[in-house]
């Protein structure tokens, strides 16, 4: 039987010299769901991000993905299990074609058969609506849709677990909406760690919040839920009518 959670966090703590990230997370991802991980800067989510992805080791605590223990994994090891991140800034190849950028991607499961690598890539150009600028060079699209093309580039490996990290940033009123309604659809097929800071996305797309504040879990639930916590209104939100 599979498992309810894809992955989970037990005791996961982050200090830096004396100043400790992330203290004693204990947190879990409902396996085909969209996850919102929200919080005031400097709450320490991408710090903790960076432990679950591999690319900060952990002071101390358990990473476990699958039911496997890959605390001690690197990020390119927990890659080929099955996860992929976008980063707050874009991370794609600027001189080369959009096409050539989703095929990079591809060509990490499918390098071993050509047919189905040239498939791949045309098929996630077209999901994500970037069929028409394939031959484009990423470097002169709109950072909106640099974003969306990094975002094809995750897809693109048939992720596990897609880790978003402020995907809307950055992003213009329209753009925001096509990414929710991407979302909705990328839902359907992975399970989505979503890093936030715009309400109304977290709100139209998570089935699940966590909120992190000073570095440690101050409340998890649904977005109503969350919305109405004293403590996350003191924190972070302000009082529910202003979200």
């Amino acid at each position: 039987m599979v498992a309810v959670n894809i992955l989970e966090t037990k005791g996961l703590t982050k200090i830096y010299g004396g100043l400790q990230a992330n203290t004693d997370i204990d947190f879990s991802l409902r396996r085909n769901a969209i996850t919102a991980l929200i919080g005031p800067n400097g709450a320490g989510k991408s710090t903790f991000v960076g432990m679950v992805s591999g690319r900060t080791p952990p002071t101390r605590g358990s990473v476990s993905f699958e039911g496997r223990d890959i605390s001690q994994l690197p990020a390119h090891k927990r890659m080929q299990l099955g996860m992929a991140y976008t980063f707050q800034i874009t991370s794609i190849f600027p001189g080369l074609t959009v096409e050539d950028n989703v095929a990079l991607a591809a060509g990490r499961r499918l390098a071993h058969d050509k047919v189905a690598h040239a498939e791949k890539t045309a098929t996630v150009l077209d999901r994500i609506g970037l069929k028409d600028r394939a031959g484009q060079v990423a470097s002169d699209l709109s950072y909106g849709h640099q974003r969306v093309l990094e975002i094809a580039m995750g897809l693109a490996q048939d992720p596990k677990l897609f880790i978003l990290d402020e995907p809307t940033q950055g992003l213009a009123e329209g753009e925001v909406e096509a990414f929710v309604a991407l979302m909705r659809t990328m839902a359907e097929e992975t399970t989505i760690l979503l890093i936030e800071h715009n309400m109304r996305v977290v709100a139209e797309t998570a089935d699940h919040v966590a909120v992190l504040d000073q570095g440690r879990l101050l409340a998890s639930g649904s977005f109503d839920e969350i919305r109405a916590n004293a403590a996350v209104q003191s924190a972070y939100l302000g009082a529910p009518a202003d979200v």
